[in-house]
């Protein structure tokens, strides 16, 4: 590809809609019928339907408050149906915090739609005139496209105004002078809403909500949890279920000697074996048997073939060498470096990060009577079908059936598609039995996509007045989307290991205008005149990647916020107030900013030795939410994080709650990516199989975190889920080099690394 070219539009990243059509919000403009999104067939329950999947982000009660909001039903009256490729809209991929932004947006606007059908039919039986104020047409209504989009103030003849006669309670259409002309459920029971939205009934403005930001019900998905009742795919049981197991090469490329024709020979009776090239598997009775089987014939397995990896010490000189593609990401002005000023250039380092979900990735498939059916926790259901028509090539796609059953949250691609691929061609060797396959500890941290190892180089230069005018940013890493669907083979690990299969395509990279990939991020926030961002995807993949939660934006924003510090103290200048004279024209950033450092309770306190501070900021993709992080810790023999501060801009407010845990939990993941996470592997593979080689952030090690949000109802809602992992690696970095009087720029901050800094800023002194 050239430098710059647009890549190709691919299946799931929706950049433009040039179909022809007005434009819709979120996900309505692909999936139109507002029976895609709303059944009202049950009385008293309004059932919707997302394409979204829930991943413990608490997306199911965020979009329940949205029905009930818009509709003005009770919260208990809203039923979300999960995702099914048999039924409710296909919304792509669960990912990049578009959530609430598409989907939510795309069922307010139904739900405003299919509101002002059910009044025009109270309207008819009163005898009113049904106002026609604050209506829009598809045009107008697009131009709204999240679900905290300002509609206007609205109008006293605007149904559901101040001087509409006609109010909606507890789902009730109930006219000023007493009369309850109907419900949905008999307005609506001769309405087909097998019809397209129109856009002629505008969504709340702001002033009329009374939910969202402001209630806080109870999350859909937790009281089973809590309860420890069955929800997950895990827990699922279907009559004569079979369970499977697949052995797996110990490297991609890795082949199998010869056929295990004697240790097949050898497994106990009931026990079936199947080979297909480098795929081998087992299917037994029970659970406990397929374990047994497994370990037996996992000893007579030989491998060849496998080529060295790189040296895992040495991953930023091989990712520079590696075989890449170049692309500018940004440029304006002239980014050639002028004399004077103060110049500075550093690099900045992420290894290969693993999911580490702690529930191993399961899926159950059934093969009968030419129709698969298949429950999987993936994130895209869709995509995933689209997949396993390729590898199934005699099965039609519309034979396949995909159903969104809750695993262990990931926030990326991790090994549900995969797993659900296992059991799919193990439940068509099987016909009539459902088939359930659960990948071991060590199959999910050697054997599902890894976060790309990544590699940042930084060249800026602050004039005489402490302003930056040039800035270079490069990075190198392999691309962060292998997910399935997007390729014209299957992007599945079982079905790349079958006897001629193609292997596993080359992970790409969103385009920019959807987030970007390795690029996400790349672009630093504030005011330079001057920049050139280029990027570098590699065209080889000794250790097969793709998305994981944030992409790109973990290693750019930590590098790029880092760097913000180095320039600032280069210049004598307080971070904050350097960070601010650069941000005049983002008012939103420096809020966030300004309301972190205002409500910090230990910010401004005296700092013992070895206690150091930090503060961070961005902007999601430059077009998400805002997020501004303060850190303190203190550094001995390692790194313990005592406190982190963070403010979130994500525009309206749906569910408070739900921002703040996903804030939450987005800052304890970082906390744990940046201080103790990273792939471990040898020449031949994976050796970081276990949590003893891949250690996560304990309970005893979770710092006390502390989250603002600033409500906006008037701007269109923002997903929270990605926007605290840069941020919280950067200030911490920072809190760090606070802590240190010297900085560590190759993550994870362990101690043999903030060993490694001391001795090579000694040399350097």
């Amino acid at each position: 590809m050239a430098a710059g070219a647009a890549p190709p539009p691919v299946r799931g990243f929706v950049v433009e809609r040039g179909d022809g059509r007005p434009q819709l919000p979120g996900s309505l403009h692909v999936n139109r019928r507002l029976d895609r999104w709303l059944s009202f067939a049950e009385p008293g329950v309004v059932v919707a339907f997302t394409g979204k999947a829930e991943l413990g982000q608490g997306i199911l009660t965020a979009l329940r408050l949205i029905v009930a909001e818009e509709l003005d039903v009770p919260i208990d009256a809203v039923r979300i149906m999960p995702a099914s490729t048999a039924r409710g809209p296909d919304e792509g991929v669960t990912s990049g915090s578009l959530s609430v932004q598409d989907g939510g947006g795309a069922l307010r606007h139904a739900c405003a739609e299919v509101r002002g059908m059910a009044r025009a039919r109270a309207a008819a039986r009163a005898g009113a005139a049904v106002g026609t104020a604050g209506a829009t047409d598809a045009v107008q209504a697009a131009r709204a496209t999240g679900t905290g989009a300002a509609d206007g103030p609205g109008d006293p003849r605007d149904p559901g105004g101040p001087g509409d006669p006609i109010r909606v309670v507890d789902g009730r259409f109930v006219h000023a002078d007493g009369r309850v002309l109907g419900d949905y459920w008999t307005l609506l029971s001769d309405t087909d809403l097998a019809v397209e939205y129109a856009g002629r009934h505008a969504p709340k403005p702001p002033g009329r909500r009374t939910l969202l930001g402001r209630a806080r019900p109870p999350r859909v998905d937790l009281p089973d949890k809590v309860f420890g009742r069955p929800r997950y795919v895990h827990d699922l049981r279907l009559p004569g279920m079979l369970h499977g197991r697949v052995l797996r090469a110990p490297s991609l490329r890795a082949r199998l000697a010869s056929p295990p024709d004697a240790a097949i020979a050898a497994l106990p009776s009931g026990v079936r074996a199947f080979v297909d090239g480098g795929f081998v598997a087992i299917v037994a009775a029970t659970s406990v048997d397929a374990d047994r089987a497994a370990a037996r014939l996992r000893d007579a397995l030989a491998w060849t073939g496998a080529p060295a990896l790189p040296d895992a010490h040495a991953l930023p000189a091989y990712l520079r060498a590696a075989p890449h593609e170049a692309s500018v990401v940004a440029e304006r002005g002239d980014a050639t470096l002028p004399e004077g000023g103060t110049v500075l250039a550093a690099e900045y380092f992420k290894p290969y990060l693993a999911h580490a979900s702690i529930g191993p990735s399961c899926a159950v498939a059934h093969w009968d009577d030419g129709r698969l059916e298949v429950w999987t926790h993936s994130q895209g259901i869709h995509n995933l079908r689209d997949d396993l028509a390729k590898a199934l090539p005699d099965v039609p796609r519309e034979r396949i059936v995909v159903h969104h059953v809750e695993g262990a949250g990931c926030y990326g691609h991790n090994g549900a598609d995969d797993v659900a691929c296992d059991a799919a061609l193990l439940a068509v060797r099987c016909p009539g039995a459902p088939v359930r396959v659960a990948w071991s500890r060590a199959d999910e941290l050697a054997h599902a996509p890894f976060g790309s190892a990544h590699l940042v180089a930084l060249h800026a230069r602050v004039d005489d007045a402490g302003r930056i005018t040039h800035w270079r940013h490069a990075h190198w890493s392999n691309g962060y989307s292998s997910r399935p669907g997007r390729a014209p083979v299957p992007a599945l690990l079982g079905a790349s290991q079958r006897e001629g299969a193609p292997p596993l395509p080359l992970p790409i990279d969103p385009p920019t205008a959807a987030g970007g990939g390795s690029q996400r991020n790349a672009v630093p926030g504030y005011a330079v005149p001057n920049l050139r961002v280029t990027g570098h995807r590699l065209l080889e993949m000794p250790l097969r990647t793709s998305a994981m939660r944030a992409l790109g934006a973990f290693a750019n924003v930590f590098a790029i916020e880092s760097f913000v510090d180095e320039l600032a103290g280069a210049v004598g200048e307080d971070p904050l107030a350097f960070r601010l004279r650069h941000l005049a024209d983002d008012a939103r950033a420096r809020a966030v900013l300004e309301t972190v450092v205002a409500r910090s309770r230990w910010w401004r306190d005296a700092r013992p030795e070895g206690v150091g501070r930090g503060l961070a900021w961005a902007r999601y993709k430059l077009s998400g939410a805002w997020c501004a992080v303060l850190a303190r810790v203190r550094v001995g023999e390692s790194v313990r994080v005592l406190d982190l501060d963070l403010a979130v801009d994500v525009g309206t407010v749906v569910d408070r709650d739900g921002v703040v845990a996903q804030i939450e939990g987005g800052a304890v993941q970082a906390t744990s990516w940046t201080l103790k996470e990273q792939v471990a592997f040898d020449r031949d593979g994976v050796t970081s199989t276990g949590w003893a080689s891949y250690p996560v952030l304990r309970f005893t090690e979770v710092p006390r975190v502390t989250v603002h949000v600033i409500d906006r109802p008037d701007e269109p809602s923002l997903g929270a889920g990605e926007a605290a992992q840069g941020p919280v690696a950067a200030a911490l970095g920072n809190a760090v080099a606070d802590a240190l009087g010297v900085r560590v720029r190759r993550l994870p901050l362990t101690t043999e690394h903030l060993l490694q800094a001391i001795h090579a800023d000694g040399e350097g002194a």
